[in-house]
């Protein structure tokens, strides 16, 4: 079990996970009760989804593994963590842009390098960013034009360091 704080919030928040996983199956089996077919076809596309991102979740327990085992949190803190600077912001922005695949895979590996230290601000910058995919930019460029995308794309870099810039003063706050 993990150690409570002061006010309780950490043995509060490890069990989120079991109370979403209950609300669902109690959420499935009220459907089951109400429309028995679209449930079993809900359960299916459901089974569907777990298989196409099995290999996905696999992956990135793999690297999260790799990342505990090598990556201290000393040196998270020293790229993304508080004294991080103009560096954090800089690598939030370049791993953002440079990230692909499906953005679910990517919860885990920022929750974990949250918890070790990651500001939430460059949370923040490193999701908005992934919106810049470098294998669309020839397209949007065909369609609209080279200046319009230079200046979208300069324009949610910038977006993005005011809306994590916001949201570390958010977090202060509360």
């Amino acid at each position: 079990m993990k150690e409570e704080r002061g006010n309780g919030k950490k043995r509060r928040t490890q069990y989120y996970g079991l109370y979403f996983l209950t609300g669902v199956i109690f959420l499935y089996a009220f459907l089951a009760v109400l429309e028995p077919e679209n449930a079993g076809k809900s359960l299916i596309a459901s089974g569907n989804v777990l298989i196409q991102i099995f290999p996905i979740l696999v992956l990135i327990v793999i690297i999260m593994g790799i990342m505990n085992y090598f990556v201290s949190p000393k040196a998270v803190s020293k790229h993304v963590g508080k004294g991080s600077g103009v560096k954090g912001w800089s690598l939030a922005v370049l791993t953002g842009i440079l990230s692909h695949g499906p953005i679910y895979v990517w919860f885990p590996l920022l929750k974990e390098l949250r918890d070790e230290g990651m500001r939430s601000g460059l949370v923040a910058v490193f999701l908005y960013n992934r919106a810049i995919k470098i294998p669309l930019l020839p397209v949007m460029v065909f369609y609209f034009g080279i200046t319009f995308v230079a200046v979208l794309s300069i324009y949610m870099v910038v977006a993005s360091i005011f809306e994590g810039r916001i949201i570390e003063m958010t977090e202060r706050r509360v």
